[in-house]
């Protein structure tokens, strides 16, 4: 899969707040992503992001 800055992943696992899907503000090793719902932002390895994304789309799709 191919992430770009802007897309939205839906990840297996809910946020505690409940959102599963989360914004991707910066790729490479580690990506830093924004939860949908709440808005926490968190740096997530590559291997973990790859591993637990369920989808992907464009942020305006």
């Amino acid at each position: 899969m191919e992430y770009k800055v802007g897309d939205i992943v839906k990840l297996k696992k809910p946020h505690p707040c409940g959102s599963l899907e989360w914004e991707i503000l910066r790729v490479g090793a580690d990506f830093r992503l924004k939860c949908m719902g709440c808005e926490h932002q968190v740096m997530v390895s590559r291997k973990l992001v790859e591993k637990n994304t369920k989808g992907i789309r464009q942020k305006n799709a």
